[in-house]
C-alpha cells in the first residue's frame, strides 16, 4: 500500500500542516524509538501518534 493511502478504517486527514520541534538529540532518538514500539504495539499510523502526542499536550495544559 502506498504512504499516501490510508486503510478504509481510518480516517483520512483534512489537512495537514507541519509542526517543527528543536530539540536535543538524545530526545529526538528516544522520541523515535517509543513511535516505533506504539506503532507496533498499537498497529497506529505515525500520523495517528503524532495527532495524539499533541491532542494529549493541550488537554494537559488546558488549551
Amino acid at each position: 500500500m502506498p504512504e499516501t493511502e490510508q486503510p478504509a478504517d481510518q480516517p483520512v486527514p483534512q489537512s495537514l500542516i507541519e509542526l517543527r520541534l528543536q530539540i536535543p538529540e538524545d530526545l529526538y532518538r528516544a522520541f523515535q524509538r517509543c513511535l516505533w514500539i506504539r506503532i507496533n504495539e498499537t498497529g497506529q499510523t505515525q500520523l495517528q501518534l503524532m495527532e495524539e502526542v499533541v491532542s494529549n499536550f493541550l488537554k494537559k495544559h488546558g488549551c
